[in-house]
């Protein structure tokens, strides 16, 4: 089970501040995760301009030009933002007894750690 799924609310935490023209200590919601590169793409943080070739559709409308878009960040830069505080917190996870049925099972769940409220 990840630490940082996609839809969770996260927080930069590393990086220069919003004064300076970073992105320290906004949030934003996760729209992909790339596990295998270790990075996530979190809504409205590391804009990055693309310059894309013009060309034409089938209809003959002009594409291309200059585009914005999110760019992948470092997984260690950002944490969970904890549903109760918003503030950022470590993840932990915990095995409960969820009863179903008449039928006992264990699951494993996430907490934020600082209010260990289920995630």
């Amino acid at each position: 089970m990840a630490k940082i799924k996609k839809g969770d609310l996260v927080q930069v935490i590393s990086g220069a501040t919003e004064a300076r023209g970073g992105d320290r200590g906004k949030q934003g919601r996760v729209i992909e995760v790339i596990a295998d590169k270790n990075r996530v793409i979190v809504e409205g943080v590391n804009y990055v301009t693309k310059h894309v070739r013009v060309g034409q559709t089938q209809r003959g409308t002009k594409t291309g030009g200059i585009e914005t878009a999110e760019a992948p960040i470092h997984v260690s830069n950002v944490a969970l933002v904890d549903p109760k505080t918003k503030k950022p917190t470590r993840v932990g996870f915990r095995e409960e007894v969820v009863e179903k049925n008449g039928v006992k099972k264990t699951v494993r769940v996430r907490y934020a750690k600082k209010s260990g409220e289920k995630l």
